[in-house]
């Protein structure tokens, strides 16, 4: 036996329903002891991403019912742990995924789901790069299988997926042309790429001026309309990675619609005879069928990009450090579509 049996006080933040960020509550309640293969994590830090802003209005895929606690990924400590579950893991600081709860200031996680952070790495740092880094590593190499020498287009290089798949592909000898609202081209030329107005209408034609023999792929996480204009940037070969649906989060109506629509697509454009592929990027592929695989996955990859942060390679682009109590603001602030990189939760001060 080698269980911690304390309960913590745990700090939560509650999305009751389809509410604005305002409308966010916080919670103080007991959290009892991790079970057999838990661990109870310290929050160090969490973050908000696109998940939570769909799940706000209701049209994330999959997410629990009203009410639950927010967070697709946290980076914490390990302060208590359960019956068959190495007590050398306490103090020691891990990445995991959890997809909800992650906006507490402690949670209990499977230690199976758990990625050591390399030390000296700063948690927000790490924070940045967890789902955001095995979303672009995994979109570059498993699905796009991009290489040294290609050209690629990346939508919303400001972004906490976008700023990374840029250094990404620089750091790997790949020419990067990244859109980006007009005061963030200064960061994005800076990350590494070519910028380009996504509010210029003429967007793809400054595109196909740069590369006018076409480019090797498109990371694309808008949807809608302009999803035909990506897919014909592609030059024979090339790979159109689709990752979201941005442009329908605020309509209103059944929110699987608009992605039904989009898988269609994508699975025609798939099959013509022209050399070209197109696919929709799902981070959860293989969880329920055969979750020890996708484990084993996400657990390389992440330890790859982790490493690249450690090593100088990488840099996370933190938006902002605001305390768990004040989410709503954090929400806010993500939702403004004003940042560049990721704003972080951290702990309470």
């Amino acid at each position: 036996m080698n269980a911690t049996t304390a309960t913590t006080r745990v700090t939560e933040i509650v999305l009751p329903g389809v509410v604005e960020p305002v409308g966010l509550q916080v919670q103080v309640r007991d959290l009892a002891a991790p079970g057999a293969g838990q661990v109870v994590l310290r929050m160090d830090a969490t973050g908000v991403s696109f998940a939570e802003q769909q799940m706000r209005l209701g049209k994330y895929y999959d997410q629990p019912a009203f009410p639950f606690v927010p967070g697709y990924d946290v980076v914490g400590t390990v302060v208590a742990t359960g019956d068959g579950v190495d007590r050398d893991l306490r103090g020691h600081r891990f990445a995991a995924v959890t997809k909800v709860g992650g906006w507490a200031s402690h949670l209990i996680v499977e230690a199976a789901d758990l990625v050591p952070v390399p030390d000296g790495v700063d948690a927000a740092a790490a924070e940045t790069v967890v789902v955001n880094g095995v979303t672009a590593w995994q979109m570059m190499y498993r699905t796009a299988k991009v290489e040294r020498g290609d050209t690629i287009v990346v939508l919303g290089a400001n972004g906490g997926v976008g700023s990374t798949l840029v250094q990404l592909a620089k750091h790997a000898g790949i020419k990067v042309i990244g859109t980006a609202s007009a005061r963030h081209h200064d960061a994005v030329r800076e990350l590494g790429a070519i910028p380009v107005d996504y509010r210029d209408p003429h967007m793809y034609d400054r595109i196909r001026e740069i590369a006018p023999d076409g480019v090797d792929a498109v990371f694309d996480h808008v949807g809608g309309a302009g999803l035909m204009e990506s897919w014909k940037l592609l030059r024979r070969g090339g790979a159109l990675v689709n990752y979201g649906s941005a442009a329908t989060k605020d309509e209103p109506g059944n929110a699987m619609l608009p992605v039904l629509k989009l898988f269609g697509r994508l699975m025609l454009w798939n099959v013509l005879p022209n050399g070209k592929r197109a696919g929709f990027y799902n981070f959860w592929a293989g969880k329920r069928f055969r979750a020890a695989a996708f484990r084993a996955r996400l657990s390389e990859d992440l330890t790859q990009v982790l490493r690249l942060v450690g090593a100088g390679a990488l840099t996370p682009q933190i938006a902002a450090r605001i305390p768990l109590p004040e989410a709503a603001a954090a929400l806010a602030l993500a939702e403004s579509r004003t940042v560049l990189g990721k704003v972080v939760i951290v702990p309470e001060p």
